[in-house]
């Protein structure tokens, strides 16, 4: 049976428990020892309080409740040291380790592309400028040779920032301003993000990134510009690339094509990626219309041209051997750090 002398004895011995408690688990361990409901210490005393004689029982009673304070008390200022990082919890810092590495970050493939990208094209004597991404209708729309009643200006196709203003669909918008500034000859590349309201797929973004193309001068013809797109396939996959010229149709271009490359996913055999046609679209091409070198004050009998745009997300596809775009813009640092 206890008495009050085993109280006291027991009061000491936890207390001394608790101080020497080097961390939150030792802590825990000895909370559980004494005030644990199943096994602990004092639960114990507490069941024993009825058989202490009566004339003690009283005195017993308040010394158990009086321990079991002092313990809970002693145990919350012990957690509180420690977590504070007190002398027994050890140096916040312990200067005798060796230093972490700091990691280092990687291009993500999209940038990797591009960057190889428009190195091709400076290779074939193309300079590299770049335009805003907010633009006007005058720059995405009018001086594109798209007119008012196009479809391509549905409210429900663009991402319109006020009445006039939107974010651009396409970096043909820097060769406007390009020829507004600056007479022929022109050769350039513009890289860039464009936004279109596009359903999300394997091989579609509502955000994606193009690369625009253009060379304005005297005698330039669509020989020129299947050659220039031909060298670059080689150059950017290898002396084996295969590409396609579709017929197609763009306000600003005529004639016009789309250019597909052959699908190095899946070897042509069809994939999500390529729609199961063995082929990828790249972009699309043409010889500048007319209308376009009118608004921007070129004289259209005297300079001829072609542009194109390329999409960079597609050429990272290939190139890496990606299946599904959504994984470019997903940030999954898994994915990422293969690059």
């Amino acid at each position: 049976m206890p008495t009050l002398a085993d109280v006291q004895t027991l009061r000491r011995e936890a207390l001394e428990q608790v101080a020497g408690a080097e961390d939150a688990d030792a802590l825990e361990a000895v909370r559980i020892a004494w005030l644990g409901r199943k096994a602990g210490r004092i639960p114990d005393l507490m069941k024993a309080i009825p058989t202490v004689p009566k004339d003690e029982r009283a005195d017993f009673g308040q010394a158990v409740n009086a321990l079991k304070a002092a313990v809970a008390e002693a145990i919350d200022a012990r957690a509180e040291a420690l977590e504070a990082g007190g002398p027994a919890a050890g140096p916040a810092v312990d200067v005798t380790l060796p230093g972490r590495r700091l990691r280092l970050g990687r291009r993500h493939p999209v940038t990797r592309a591009l960057a190889e990208m428009v190195e091709i094209f400076a290779r074939l004597g193309f300079t590299c400028v770049e335009g805003p991404e907010v633009e006007d209708e005058w720059h995405n729309f009018v001086g594109l040779n798209i007119p008012a009643a196009h479809p391509a200006r549905d409210p429900l196709d663009n991402y319109y920032l006020t009445d006039t203003t939107l974010l651009r669909t396409q970096t043909s918008t820097v060769q406007i301003r390009i020829m507004e500034q600056h007479p022929p000859p022109v050769r350039l590349v513009a890289p860039g993000r464009v936004y279109r309201p596009d359903t999300v797929d394997a091989g579609h973004s509502n955000m994606f990134h193009q690369l625009e193309g253009l060379w304005v001068e005297e005698g330039v013809t669509f020989a020129d510009l299947k050659s220039v797109l031909t060298a670059f396939a080689r150059a950017l996959i290898g002396p084996d690339a295969k590409t396609r010229f579709v017929p197609s149709y763009f306000p600003f271009t005529e004639p016009s094509a789309e250019l597909y490359f052959s699908c190095l996913l899946c070897g042509g055999s069809g994939c999500p990626a390529c729609k199961r046609t063995g082929w990828m679209e790249i972009g699309g091409c043409g010889m500048v219309d007319p209308n376009v070198f009118q608004a921007v004050g070129y004289d259209p009998e005297a300079v001829t041209g072609f542009a194109f745009g390329l999409g960079i997300d597609r050429v990272a596809m290939l190139r890496y051997g990606i299946k599904d775009i959504r994984l470019l813009f997903e940030n999954d640092v898994r994915f990422l750090r293969q690059f």
